[in-house]
């Protein structure tokens, strides 16, 4: 187990679609576990695996003092809404509205394959969102309103994170997400 660097908004890690996991072995424990201490050191309420580069649909979450981990989630989700101030640990210091199903029941597997469902409402079905919209490479600000998305974007563009991408040469790239999802649910 090791805490890993999390990657930043314009690494293209965050906007490609994740892979199935297909092998439920030693190092997708190792994945699992690599991702629950770099999410409690961050510290967050979840990180998908994305995030620190590894191009697999899994995720990890803490939230109510619960720890889980959920391997090729597929999502259901209620047609009820709420609104919420999210962040994310791929955006430092970010946070705005962000509209998400009330509810959301995902099925996927535990790290050994075998089948679970995990359902809740609030801020785990927010989280559960969350983290799988990373698997599908959309990030949250793709969820923003256009005029919140275009302050989302001036914020980023200021920030100091960015800043020092910038400086040492690793300029993020910035553009619109290729995804046709303002309005709608998974």
């Amino acid at each position: 187990m090791s805490i890993q660097p999390i990657r930043f908004f314009g690494d293209p890690v965050l906007t490609t679609p994740a892979l199935q996991v297909v092998d439920f072995d030693k190092e997708l424990r190792t994945l699992v576990a690599d991702l629950t201490e770099t999410m409690l050191e961050a510290p967050g309420a979840g990180l998908a695996a994305p995030q620190i580069g590894v191009g697999l649909r899994v995720f990890v979450w803490d939230v109510d003092d619960a720890l889980g981990h959920l391997i090729n989630p597929t999502l259901d989700l209620s047609s009820e809404m709420q609104e919420g101030e999210e962040g994310c640990l791929s955006f430092p210091a970010l946070s705005y509205e962000t509209p998400r199903a009330f509810r959301a029941v995902a099925k996927g597997f535990n790290m050994y394959g075998e089948p679970i469902t995990v359902e809740g409402t609030e801020l785990l079905a927010r989280c559960l969102q969350h983290e799988t919209d990373h698997l599908d490479g959309i990030v949250f600000i793709d969820r923003l309103s256009k005029e919140d998305r275009k302050l989302a974007m001036k914020e980023i563009r200021e920030s100091e994170w960015f800043n020092a991408a910038q400086s040492s040469g690793e300029t993020p790239s910035i553009k619109v997400s290729p995804h046709d999802i303002f309005g709608r649910g998974l």
